[in-house]
């Protein structure tokens, strides 16, 4: 299994357009800092590859990422399809980014369909476009594509609903597909991935499939429970506002600290101290054998 990390920020980016926090700040001052808004690309099959949420960022994430950049063919891309974990637009605003293609396959629950297509609006917006091919995660045997050895599946992790979709009804299955981690596992290595940029809970299935992982990527919005509070920029506390923090006697770092496989801390808000890579927090974090993500970086499992 081949991974590219394409963005490893929170909502808004690093820095954030409107945001002169010292977070904001340090990466406007150091470039080496910035961060695009979470993503994966997962290798499918040879010259195929899906991303995992669509980002704002989307084009220059491609861009940035020779694999993924079309050819030979004038319109021959190598990118099959999106894998959507939740509806918020900080994942799925790239989607109209792609309007070019002749078709769009995004893979994801009735819960976040249901999201797109009647609170967005989505369908209305881009089928004068692209076709849009709609498929459920986990569908048939869960396999990724035909020809690929990776299967997908989803484990809910949160019935956070993004805000557009509030009102929206639910689909059939209740809330338990608003938000879900993503569990990849390739049929010839027998290694798997577990992908959850937003983390509200940690249920028994969720940790059963940690546990099993060769990798696992989490949610590191919020490095402290009362960090939204403290730097004055919400009401709520991470869990209320569907991130689990970090630190603390509830935080997952104790968590990860158990778990046999690779570990590593994705989507950063730009109030965390891990976006500064001088803070004190990276060494309690590496005492424990954790990391954290950067764009860029190739996993191979």
């Amino acid at each position: 299994m081949l991974l590219r990390v394409l963005g490893t920020a929170a909502g808004g980016g690093l820095p954030q357009w409107n945001c002169a926090c010292p977070g904001c700040s340090g990466a406007r001052a150091h470039p080496r800092r910035r961060r695009r808004h979470a993503s994966l690309a997962v290798q499918a099959a040879e010259g195929r590859w899906y991303l995992i949420n669509a980002t704002p960022d989307i084009g220059d994430q491609i861009e940035e990422f020779p694999e993924l950049r079309p050819g030979p063919g004038p319109r021959q891309t190598p990118v099959a399809g999106v894998l959507l974990t939740d509806a918020e637009l900080d994942h799925t605003l790239g989607l109209a980014r792609l309007r070019e293609a002749d078709s769009l396959r995004i893979l994801c629950t009735a819960q976040v369909r249901t999201a797109l297509l009647d609170g967005l609006r989505l369908g209305a917006a881009l089928t004068p476009y692209v076709r849009l091919d709609w498929r459920r995660i986990g569908g048939r045997d869960g396999s990724l594509a035909v020809d690929s050895p990776l299967a997908v599946s989803a484990i809910p992790v949160s019935g956070k609903r993004p805000r557009y979709a509030a009102d929206v009804p639910a689909a059939r299955g209740g809330d338990d597909g608003w938000v879900v981690a993503l569990r990849l596992h390739d049929h010839t290595t027998g290694r798997s991935l577990v992908y959850a940029p937003a983390l509200a809970a940690w249920p028994d299935a969720f940790q059963d499939a940690v546990a099993e992982a060769d990798c696992v990527i989490v949610d590191g919005t919020f490095w402290a429970e009362e960090e939204p509070l403290d730097r004055g920029f919400s009401t709520r506390t991470a869990s209320a506002m569907g991130h689990l923090p970090i630190d603390g006697p509830d935080g997952t770092a104790r968590r990860l600290a158990r778990l046999p496989g690779r570990r590593l801390y994705t989507h950063l808000n730009n109030t965390n101290p891990l976006t500064d890579p001088t803070a004190p927090q990276h060494k309690r974090l590496e005492a424990q054998g954790i990391e954290v993500a950067a764009d860029g970086m190739v996993i191979e499992l």
